[in-house]
Parts: structure tokens; sequence; C-alpha cells
């Protein structure tokens, strides 16, 4: 007979940073017989998803023991939404004064600044510290909104996302004993019936959960894994933030001096939308299997995809396939595997947009820590907590908007965020369009000081909420993504020309899905021709320029830039 040694034995004499438990046998009969199936798989998973070429199991979707029922449990997570975001008479517990002291300590102390002669970037930059601080000390929650907030370049202002990245990096680690103990919970054995090696030091921990190295033996082989353990309390934590914040938000619509700031109801709404997904990491395996299989059927074999564990995944434990490469802003190591990093951009930018406008799904939390580049040239996509997800209607509306807008169609454009959620059905667009000054009377930031423009995106803010106006979580998630990839070329491709790199994708899109998109919106592909006068006008070129590099942008925006801090 076996004697059970106990999870807090290092018997290879390792050092406290992992235990390693090699030689113990008596793994969990469900998981062994999981195990064996998996190395003789009936199928080979590469053939329905974007996964290494040989990985150390296979997944046969007939056997997974963790994906029943998850459009339902989807459903039902949303569904709690609209509950913890209503509108209530009456604070919702203690926690609103934790928040309301936090931030109102915050905003004091920065307008304090202000009246000593703090001005310009240097005001911004002292109110995203004071409002940094106070979502550190605010917990979890807050946090986690910060990560978000500083993945937002060029959606948030720069002095915000800079102070906020410092969030992401910076969370404390649970306790190993906590983390086992979680672990052992949500598997039902001990730690060591399962993992051959399991590092006690988290490879990151971030505000949701924290992630460590382990190993698991696969026919008496170690495969090294990465296992992605849940805080403890955060889903009570979470919920009891947001329907505190909710509550808050109405009072500070135009309160906040940061334009992208200046909507915080939908700004919670949205959160709100995102994070309950993320306490769940059975739809987070989910996720990955079925971007996995966007990617593969639209043969965007530019990416690959970590298998989650077939049995391995719970509500608070996700151990999946570990997978190895560099940042993909590394041009010395790109240039030393020769790859090209005009490659990397275009991967990124059409694989991006072709799952959502085809497969109505796209990896919704592009940033620097949840992608890297492998030797063999394929991006490596990692953390599917966030995913959007399009119905039909909103996938076509979408389609629509992406296709309006190449067009330079406004009236169509309102038409698809209409029909996207953000505005009512019965909305007058053609009101929409005067008010917001879309029919050609819109804002030039270059007649704009910095306060008279956030005065500006205030008005329009709250001409949009008279009508009624939400903003769509996958609009926003979009919206977020894109700003990504342009930073991605500003960082690898400066001098790539932006008109020229538009035209060609749109077009590639019409070759390759110019039947569907035909059968979509009804556009006639063989008229379909890209105008690029909107963004001409956006960029403050000439209609008549032919080309615009990325770095003529910069240093438009710089210009802008100068201009608000009254330089010239």
């Amino acid at each position: 007979m076996t004697t059970q040694r106990s999870c807090d034995e290092n018997p290879a004499g390792l050092t406290p940073e992992h235990h390693d438990f090699r030689g113990i046998v008596g793994f969990p009969l469900l998981w062994r017989r999981h195990m064996t199936a998996s190395l003789t798989p009936p199928i080979d998973d590469t053939k329905f998803g974007a996964f290494t070429d040989v990985g150390p199991w296979n997944i046969d979707l007939d056997a997974i023991s963790w994906s029943a029922n998850l459009d339902q449990l989807r459903e039902e997570i949303r569904a709690k939404v609209p509950e913890l975001t209503r509108k209530r008479r009456l604070p919702p517990g203690r926690r609103v004064v934790s928040i309301l002291g936090r931030f109102g300590w915050a905003i004091g102390r920065w307008k304090f600044a202000k009246l000593r002669g703090l001005k310009g970037p240097a005001s911004t930059q002292e109110l995203s510290l004071r409002l940094r601080l106070a979502s550190e000390s605010l917990g979890s929650t807050y946090v986690k909104l910060a990560q978000i907030i500083s993945s937002g370049e060029g959606v948030f202002p720069e002095e915000l996302v800079t102070e906020f990245r410092k969030c992401r990096d910076q969370v404390p680690a649970e306790p190993f004993s906590i983390v086992k103990q979680i672990v052992e919970e949500d598997l039902g054995c001990k730690l060591h019936e399962v993992f051959h090696r399991f590092d006690q030091q988290p490879l990151a921990a971030a505000s949701i959960a924290q992630v460590h190295r382990a190993e698991i033996k696969i026919d008496g082989e170690p495969i090294e894994v990465v296992v992605k353990v849940q805080r403890p309390r955060i889903a009570e934590l979470v919920h009891a933030d947001i329907a505190a914040s909710a509550w808050l938000a109405p009072f500070l619509v135009g309160r906040i001096p940061v334009s992208a700031l200046a909507n915080p109801p939908a700004l919670v709404e949205v959160f709100a939308q995102s994070i309950v997904e993320e306490l769940d990491f059975r739809l987070e395996a989910g996720n990955m299997l079925d971007v996995a299989r966007s990617l593969k059927s639209l043969e965007q074999d530019g990416y690959v995809v970590p298998r989650p564990h077939p049995s391995l995944v719970t509500k608070r434990v996700l151990v999946m396939e570990r997978l190895d490469g560099f940042q993909f802003d590394d041009l010395d190591r790109l240039k030393a595997e020769n790859i090209d990093p005009h490659d990397i951009v275009r991967t990124g930018m059409i694989g991006f947009l072709e799952g959502a406008m085809v497969n109505g799904i796209f990896h919704g939390d592009l940033h620097g820590g949840n992608l890297f580049v492998r030797p063999d040239g394929k991006t490596a996509l990692l953390d599917y907590g966030i995913v959007g997800r399009l119905t039909e209607p909103k996938r076509v509306a979408f389609l629509k908007l992406l296709m309006a807008s190449t067009t330079n169609n406004v009236h169509a454009q309102v038409e698809a965020i209409r029909d996207l959620g953000a505005l009512p059905q019965d909305v007058d667009i053609d009101d929409v369009i005067v008010q917001l000054g879309l029919d050609g009377s819109g804002i030039d930031p270059m007649q704009f000081d910095q306060t008279e423009l956030v005065e500006e995106v205030n008005r329009l803010i709250k001409a949009l909420l008279g009508y009624g106006a939400r903003m769509p979580r996958e609009l926003m998630l979009f919206a977020k993504n894109m700003v990504f990839l342009e930073g991605a070329i500003a960082t690898l491709t400066p001098e790539l020309d932006l008109f020229a790199e538009i035209t060609h994708i749109s077009m590639w899109f019409v070759k390759t899905h110019g039947n569907q998109l035909a059968d979509d919106i009804g556009i006639k592909t063989d008229d379909f021709k890209v105008d690029l006068t909107a963004m001409k006008g956006q960029f403050g070129v000439d209609p008549a320029t032919a080309e615009f590099t990325y770095r003529e942008l910069q240093e438009r925006r710089e210009l802008i830039a100068k201009r608000f801090a009254g330089k010239e």
C-alpha cells in the first residue's frame, strides 16, 4: 500500500520557490483515464484549432469534462449585470462610503494642486497619480479597471495610461498556502496527486488571479503547464464594487475632467459586462477553444492559442499549455529570427478584423502582455478572460459600420451604431448627425485649447445620453484593440503608409469575403471603392494627399498636443 505524502513535504530537497512531487503516484482515477485517452486521440486537434503542431495533449471536443452548457452559463452570468448596475434610491452598502471617500480625496488633492498653479500635462499627470493611488487602495476591482484603462492607449490620455500601467505588474501575490487551498478545493484532490511540480512564486499576479508555472506527468514524462488561480472571495468583492460604482456613477457625469471618463455610467456598465465573465475560468477556457476554432476556420495560420487542459479546469482554476516566445515589439529578436515586422502587423490587423467581421468573435484585450512572437514567426495569443462575442444581428451591424466607415457613409455609420445597441431603435438618425456635428460641422481639435475640447466632448456625451445612448461592450473592446494595433504599427513599422495599408486590407476583405459581404449587407463588391476623405480630414491632411506614414501621423499629433499645451 502506498502512503500518501503531505503536500507540504519537499521530497527532492528543492528550494522554497517550488514544490516538486517526483515519484509520487495516486492521481485521481478520472483524471488518469482522461490523460490516457488523450495520449492516443481519435482526432488531430490542429485540424479544427489554431494550436501548436505538437501539443502536450490533444483536445477532443466531445470529451471535455468542463465544457457542458457553457453558453447557458455565460447567459446566466450576463443576466446578473442589469441587477448589479440597476438604479437604486439608496446606496448599496457601506462600500459606497469607501469609494466616494477615496476618489473624493484624490480629486480634492488634484484641485488643490491646480489652485497652486499646476496646469496642462502636469495637471493631468497629477490627477492620474491620485486616481491610481485611490484605485490601488480600493483593491482588486478598481485595480482591474485601472488595468483595462492602462491598455487603452489613444482612448485615454497618455498620462492616465502610463500611470495606470503601474497597476499591471504591481499587484501583491496571494500566499502560496491560499493558492494551494483553492487548487485542492476545486480539483478535489491533493496538489501532489495532480502536479509533478508546482512553483510557489507566481509568474505574474493580477487583480483577479495569479499564474504559476507547474508540471504534470504524461506517460511518465514531465510536461510544463501554466496554472491560473483565482483570488479568494474576488467574486463577492467585485459584485459589491459594481453595485456601489453603479450607484455613484450618475453623480459623476461630466465631473471628471478627462474626456474619456466623462460618462461614468457607461464605463461602469461595460466594465461590469467584462469582469463578471472573467470570474469563471470555465468560460475563459471555452473562449480559448472558440477563438482557436475561429482562427482555424479562417485559415489564419499566423496565430497560436494555448490548449486548455481537457479536465483540469474549474470555476477558479485553469490549467493550460505553456507556450514560449518573445515580446512582439522586440525588433532585434525579430531581425535575428528573420521575421518581417510588417507581417506581424498585417497578421494582427487582418486576423483581428476577420474574426469580428466574419465569425463574430475576437480576443477582447490585446496588449503587450497578452501576446508574443514564437521563433517560427507565429503570434501566440494569451489571456482569454475578455472576448468580444457578437450575436448575428450585431455582427451584421458591426460589418455595416466598418464598411460604411471605409466608404465614408456617415448615415450608414450612425445606423450601424444604433443597431449595435448604442442608440434606441426609434432615434432620429438625421438629428443625431446634426447634433453631434457629423454633417461636416464637427469639431477641429486644432481650433480648441484643451479645456475647450474637453467641454465640447462633455457636450457631445451629454447629448448622446439625452438620446438614451449606451456604450456597446464589443464596440469599446474593438476600439481599444484598434488603438493597440495602431501602437504596434508605431513600434514595428513607423514608415508604413497608412492609406495604402487600409486600402489593401479593405480590398483583401472584399476579394476574400465578397460573397458573404454581399449576402450580409447587400453591397455590390464589383463597385466597392475605398473613400479615405473623412480619415484624411481627421488626420488634418489635404484630401489630395496620396501617402501618409504613421510617423507623419505622430508628428501631426505632437503638433496638436503642443497646441493644447499653449506652446504654439
